[in-house]
């Protein structure tokens, strides 16, 4: 650690008093820089900050219901040869106020991982303005059409496409995945919020940031001030506030305080983050009332224009759910807690055939789960590179866990990258204690979104008339262009004629550049006064976000305003939608035909019911089991004659067979097997090769397989089969 000086000198205030000049001068030049960009930016017809280059297969203006988003495919980098056979990605980026590209913004990202790993990729983005009159529905049907075009363009790969939605995109995928479920392969879902409501005491304000307002009327009459458009600035300026310190003095300071090395990373994402897009009014009046205020998603109140209900339960796709601890704008318990919402039980879940994987990060902020290299080097790459493993698993709700390849010892060899993941299975309790809501909050809640449509009628009643007498197309404009985070571009653009002394000086100021030395006390008198400002400011957000969140639950607690609001004190429970009685008589009728199926098949459907049998005593599955299962495949043509969809067809089916009736299922065993010792032998074997890979087996696994050696017979040449098949049935197995 440098040794700094007892006393300051005349010599050190004149060092410091240099640097800070000539550091104050560069720090304005890089905001001139960055208003000049921002200019440049905004004046494409397409701007995005994608780092690939990317073909247009899709524009979604020429469809029959046109929207601003478009289809493209990522073309591969040099250096990245991508498989046509396996499975495509689709990224879709979040319309929440910036523009398109977060997904595909470094190399390190999703966009660069799934290409690492040989996929087909595709991404789905957006112009700035929207189309007159498109809807949240229209977009939902424009990716439909995206989708089918990928699927069309990949008959032979692998499965159904993975896409992956990141925030905002994340809940606007699901809706879709609910209504089309054909259309998806497994679903990713990152930092995005599905249980609005959720979340913990103390902690994440932004959810009261509806009822405080009043509800969603100030969204009508922002929009109506922007003539039918609502300016997307307004959402970035919501995410701003979350950190004041970071928005009002970090995120400068550092800029300031490491001028010589910050200013090509702060210009690269002050690219993305000034790139504002805008909504129509009725997308956001949507997005507001359906699901910030109303959180009407997970409780499958919303339904499409034909009354078509989007209910989650739908979905027949795996989803991954990528959230973190560290993130305010969707903590856990708003990326999860939907589970809560639809289900009673991990048996709920493995009823409808869904298989849910989540996996939280310690601190990683919003952002950082889209555009950090540690993240995308480590998650998204086990995701991108495991993606087929996840799809399939059996149905059932599963932590991914990620341990460093370094540390493990057996099955090294079958770990490509620098982590290993691995499913555990979890409980309805491992969500509940991430934490969330008890059902006064879910009152309290629910209150607010009674209100907000109370506020909302009365607004539309009185005054929105006189607002859009009121406010023309030009004056609108006016109003967008003086938004304060669109004014700081050009305060300090090229446009303002104060700044046009600030390049030269720059170019002067780098040319003579003396940075202090690091020991110097006024340098360290500065990093003081900036903690000190960070503490203040640290302070009042804390204390801003108690006030708000006492505020909240004395008013929308309060009896009287819920009972004058219809909402019944008394309810045990927070809304849940509806059970189906048609699903339950298909599920009736399901398991009434699998249990008839519980002796049919061949070699192929022992191996998978008793590799399920075995490792249900381990609680989950590990990608080193599946490369193995992988690799035999590529040994054994036979074995590779089953495509991937196929072989998830069989191991549901197995599962599902072992779980309405465990003990026949494994009876039944024997009749599966051929008479042929050494194809016994060597099918079994090859389980055993699988279950080893991720470790030894132990403890009630190791029993279990004991139990499977012993139904295989291996230790005689004849079969005890119970009822021998006939030799056409055993060849059409």
């Amino acid at each position: 650690m440098p040794k700094q000086s007892a006393i300051p000198t005349f010599a050190d205030a004149f060092a410091y008093s240099l640097d800070a000049w000539q550091r104050s001068i560069l720090f304005l030049d890089v905001l001139r820089q960055r208003g000049e960009q921002y200019e440049e930016h905004t004046a494409q017809t397409a701007p995005h900050v994608l780092n690939y280059e990317a073909e247009l297969v899709v524009d979604g203006r020429k469809l029959d219901k046109p929207v601003n988003y478009a289809l493209v495919r990522i073309i591969p980098p040099t250096g990245i040869v991508v498989d046509p056979l396996k499975r495509p990605f689709v990224v879709v980026d979040p319309r929440a106020g910036h523009g398109p590209g977060i997904g595909g913004f470094k190399a390190d990202s999703e966009i660069g991982v799934t290409m690492k790993a040989g996929h087909p990729c595709y991404f789905i983005g957006f112009l700035p303005e929207p189309v007159p009159g498109q809807t949240i529905e229209d977009i939902a049907c424009a990716e439909a059409i995206f989708l089918e075009t990928v699927i069309a363009r990949h008959p032979d790969s692998d499965g159904k496409p993975c896409v992956i939605g990141n925030c905002q995109a994340g809940w606007a995928v699901m809706i879709l995945a609910a209504l089309r479920p054909e259309l998806f392969g497994p679903i990713i879902i990152a930092g995005t919020p599905l249980s609005y409501w959720a979340g913990v005491r103390g902690q994440y304000p932004m959810r009261y940031s509806g009822g405080l307002l009043g509800g969603s009327w100030l969204t009508a009459l922002t929009s109506d001030l922007g003539a039918g458009i609502f300016d997307g600035a307004w959402l970035v300026q919501n995410f701003e506030n979350q950190n004041p310190d970071n928005t009002l003095w970090t995120k400068q300071y550092s800029l300031y305080s490491n001028i010589d090395t910050e200013a090509g990373r702060y210009l690269g994402f002050e690219r993305w983050w000034g790139g504002h897009v805008t909504l129509n009014a009725e997308e956001m009046q949507f997005i507001v009332d359906e699901l910030f205020v109303g959180n009407k998603l997970a409780a499958g109140e919303i339904r499409t224009s034909d009354g078509t209900a989007i209910d989650l339960r739908n979905i027949h796709s795996p989803i991954v759910v990528f959230c973190s601890k560290g993130d305010n704008i969707t903590p856990p318990p708003q990326a999860l807690d939907w589970i809560l919402d639809l289900y009673d039980s991990v048996d709920e879940i493995r009823a409808h055939g869904q298989t849910i994987v989540y996996a939280v990060h310690d601190k990683i902020g919003h952002l950082g789960i889209f555009v950090s290299a540690g993240v995308a080097r480590k998650e998204h790459d086990e995701f991108a590179s495991n993606i087929d493993l996840i799809d399939v698993l059996p149905p059932g709700l599963y932590e991914a866990v990620l341990e460093p390849a370094r540390e493990v010892v057996e099955g090294r060899d079958l770990v490509a990258g620098e982590w290993v993941m691995r499913c555990e299975a979890r409980t309805l309790d491992d969500i509940r204690a991430l934490g969330g809501n008890d059902i006064e909050d879910e009152r309290r809640f629910a209150t607010a979104a009674k209100l907000s449509e109370v506020n909302l009628a009365l607004y539309r009643t009185y005054l929105q008339p006189a607002v859009k007498a009121a406010v023309t197309p030009p004056i609108a404009e006016v109003m967008r262009r003086m938004h304060p985070l669109r004014l700081q571009y050009e305060i300090f653009g090229p446009s303002n004629p104060l700044m046009a002394w600030i390049e030269a000086a720059a170019e002067h100021a780098r040319e003579n550049r003396k940075p202090t030395a690091a020991e110097n006390p006024f340098l360290a008198l500065q990093e003081s006064m900036s903690r000190q400002i960070v503490d203040g400011l640290e302070t009042w957000r804390r204390t801003v976000e108690h006030l708000s969140e006492e505020t909240f639950r004395a008013v929308y607690g309060a009896p009287v305003l819920q009972a004058a609001l219809g909402i019944d004190g008394n309810a045990e429970r927070p809304r849940r939608p509806a059970r189906s009685h048609l699903h339950q008589a298909l599920l009736e009728t399901r398991i009434a035909a699998l249990r008839a199926e519980i002796a049919e098949g061949g070699l192929r459907e022992a191996l998978a019911r008793a590799l399920l049998f075995v490792g249900k005593a381990r609680g989950g599955a590990d990608e080193r089991g599946f490369e193995a299962i992988r690799r035999l495949r590529r040994a054994h043509p036979t074995a590779s004659q089953l495509t991937l969809p196929e072989f998830k067809a069989l191991l549901r089916k197995q599962y599902f067979i072992l779980l309405i009736d465990e003990e026949a299922a494994l009876s039944a065993i024997p009749k599966l097997l051929p008479e042929d010792v050494e194809e016994r032998r060597s099918g079994f074997n090859a389980l055993r090769e699988v279950l080893q890979a991720s470790g030894a087996v132990t403890g009630d696994a190791a029993e279990r397989l004991e139990r499977i050696e012993r139904l295989f017979s291996l230790e005689s040449e004849a079969v005890p089969f119970v009822a021998r098949k006939t030799a056409r049935e055993r060849r059409t197995s």
